[in-house]
């Protein structure tokens, strides 16, 4: 798995496919995002990495400032950047977090993204793999991945309004294409990988 890794160290998608580049994602203000379990730019633990590379697949802890009057559900996306495979960033979460969450505390526990036991108020999207957290798993001697967790205040719920049944089916780069909910305000906190 190294030397294929290492074939594939200069490949990385277009900075132009990246969620946060997309028009339709873009916001007037920002929310601050954090962890308790990592700095931004800083090394995820080996605990929040997936089962195939030992780690415990646990999603890290979330916090995030109030957001603005009008938000009616938050959308989290957690795009691995550096993911060689492929035109787009690998989609590792896509999950809505619905009105109830958006009293203090403004924040998610470890573990709250779990595929089988999700935190109250969040619903699970489709990603890349399934539903539902999958840690970081980069491939060997690929150098570094950056896993951008990131959140959207939406003016009107995607998960709530009537086409509820098409949004949990579709593909993540698709759902994500054609969000056309007023986005509020949106923020970001990046976490790094690497296996050696």
């Amino acid at each position: 798995m190294t030397i294929l890794g290492t074939l594939l160290r200069d490949k990385r998608p277009d900075e132009a496919t990246y969620a946060w580049n997309q028009p339709n994602l873009s916001a007037p203000d920002t929310i601050q995002l954090s962890s308790h379990d990592f700095t931004d730019a800083g090394v995820l633990l080996p605990r929040h990495s997936g089962r195939r590379v030992r780690g415990e697949n646990v999603s890290p802890h979330l916090a995030w400032t109030e957001p603005p009057a009008g938000t009616a559900e938050l959308l989290l996306l957690i795009e691995d950047i550096d993911a060689p495979l492929g035109r787009n960033p690998a989609v590792h979460c896509l999950a809505a977090i619905d009105g109830a969450r958006l009293q203090t505390p403004y924040e998610l526990p470890s573990g709250a993204l779990d595929k089988k036991s999700p935190a109250l108020g969040i619903t699970l999207l489709r990603s890349v793999i399934s539903r539902g957290y999958y840690g970081p798993e980069p491939l060997k001697g690929h150098g570094p991945h950056r896993y951008v967790f990131q959140i959207y205040a939406l003016g009107h719920s995607l998960v709530n309004g009537p086409d509820r049944d098409s949004v949990l089916k579709t593909r993540p780069r698709a759902l994500l294409a054609a969000i056309d909910a007023p986005v509020l305000a949106r923020g970001r906190i990046i976490g790094v990988s690497e296996r050696g």
